[in-house]
């Protein structure tokens, strides 16, 4: 295993661990924006409006996302069960 096969296998994964978590992640940094701003106008500050919303929202966002998620990662596994034998050369 060569130092460019380590890289090229990292950067695999970090990729797709920026696909899978991104959309969840960025629905839940705008749904944070969205009620501080409400908390900031209205001067309510309580600790369940911020949490609830962003729970209920990214629950709904891994639902709607789950089959692009599973199939990100499992093309992300086949490919490199399929590269074993290149990778112990």
């Amino acid at each position: 295993m060569t130092v460019d096969l380590v890289k090229e296998i990292s950067g695999e994964v970090f990729k797709t661990v920026l696909l899978v978590s991104g959309p969840v992640l960025l629905v839940s940094l705008v749904v944070g924006l969205v009620i501080s701003l409400f908390q900031a106008v209205t001067q309510i500050q309580e600790f369940t409006l911020t949490f609830v919303p962003k729970v209920i929202a990214v629950f709904i966002t891994m639902f709607l996302f789950f089959p692009w998620i599973v199939r990100i990662l499992m093309t992300f596994t086949t490919d490199l069960f399929n590269k074993i034998p290149v990778y112990i050369r």
